[in-house]
């Protein structure tokens, strides 16, 4: 069964909780209790097996890393790298610089040949149109 790997903002944003119950698809959770060595092997594993790899970016996280791997897959698998930011997500909102510095991401990655999303409803309904068999 093809299979989505969904990567992006952590740190108690519920957009996983969202997509994962409207899949047709399998997908890969990335999101555990304790980040160690196996769940990072485990993690670039499933990303460079899985079908797709989506990225979620939302005001609720706390690093960059995120923005780096879909710079990263955009440019060595951009067949399959899919993203979609929010620009609110848990009662925080990105402010107007950062959605400035979000969009420059946007072309890019776009730019680089992978899809963007408005919506998670629009990345739903591409996962499950695009990877049904």
């Amino acid at each position: 069964m093809p299979k989505v790997f969904l990567g992006g903002t952590v740190n108690g944003s519920k957009w996983r909780d969202y997509i994962m119950p409207r899949l047709n698809i399998d997908y890969f959770n990335p999101v555990v209790e304790e980040w160690n060595d196996e769940a990072y092997k485990k993690e670039l594993l499933e990303r460079a097996n899985c079908e797709y790899c989506l990225y979620i970016l939302t005001p609720m996280m706390k690093g960059v890393y995120s923005v780096a791997e879909v710079v990263d897959d955009s440019n060595k698998r951009p067949q399959k790298t899919l993203f979609c930011i929010l620009q609110k997500d848990g009662g925080k909102e990105f402010d107007e610089f950062q959605m400035r510095s979000m969009k420059a991401v946007i072309k890019m990655v776009i730019g680089n040949g992978a899809k963007h999303f408005e919506t998670l409803d629009e990345c739903i309904s591409f996962l499950n149109t695009s990877l049904e068999k």
